[in-house]
């Protein structure tokens, strides 16, 4: 009995998944609402929620896919409000830190445009009884983001419980702007093979691994030609 038991929650828990983007729509994604034409010999990924890395190994490449969607997805304007919005359901893992950014130069720079520290997808602090019903978050891109007809959205999360695990997906975007330059903070990972922190598990301590994302961090530049 007890193996069935055990059986029963490791399908459930391998059904429910975890995490996943639809708006923009993640690279191969089966979960948009329209989901563009796929890049030739690239097929639907029907596991865009697993984690890229693990205990500091590297699962998959950062955004799963390299090649982009041969069209954008959504067209944003700097200083403008915009929303980031997952799959219903999923695996919360007691929340974690997100991270939201974007890249001008192919997914070699990516710079932060937000962050859900310690309760990403919580009302609040579990604790404090939040419970783990957000999936929309809205936020304000900076005025003097750049312009682009292409740029890489990336979110990334590493979850506050479980195996140390660093989850990504990545979409292709458009930002309504002028060409110049945009200066931030540059997107923290971790969990992900040698060179990186291995965040360890919060065990109820939500300052774990805060520092490598609020004081031991790096700024970057990024520059755009202009949205056309």
């Amino acid at each position: 009995m007890l193996f069935k038991i055990t059986t029963v929650i490791a399908m459930a828990s391998a059904v429910l998944g975890h995490m996943e983007i639809y708006k923009p729509c993640s690279r191969y994604s089966s979960k948009c609402a329209t989901t563009p034409a796929l890049p030739a010999g690239e097929t639907i990924d029907y596991n865009l929620n697993t984690p890229i890395g693990s205990n500091g190994s590297i699962l998959a490449p950062f955004c799963k896919h390299t090649t982009p969607w041969p069209q954008v997805t959504e067209t944003w304007t700097a200083g403008q409000p915009v929303t980031v919005s997952f799959v219903a359901g999923g695996a919360t893992h007691s929340g974690g830190h997100c991270e939201f950014s974007v890249s001008y130069d192919g997914g070699n720079t990516y710079v932060v445009l937000h962050q859900e520290l310690r309760y990403c997808f919580y009302t609040a602090a579990p604790s404090a009884g939040g419970v783990d019903t957000v999936r929309n978050f809205t936020f304000t891109l900076p005025a003097n983001l750049p312009g682009t007809d292409h740029a890489i959205f990336a979110w990334t999360w590493v979850n506050a419980v479980g195996n140390r695990e660093f989850y990504n997906n990545c979409g292709d975007i458009a930002i309504k702007g002028s060409a110049g330059s945009y200066t931030g903070k540059k997107v923290t990972i971790a969990n992900y093979g040698a060179g990186y922190p291995v965040i360890p598990e919060f065990l109820g301590n939500y300052e774990t691994g805060i520092s490598y994302y609020t004081t031991n961090i790096t700024q970057v530049t990024v520059t755009g030609a202009g949205y056309s």
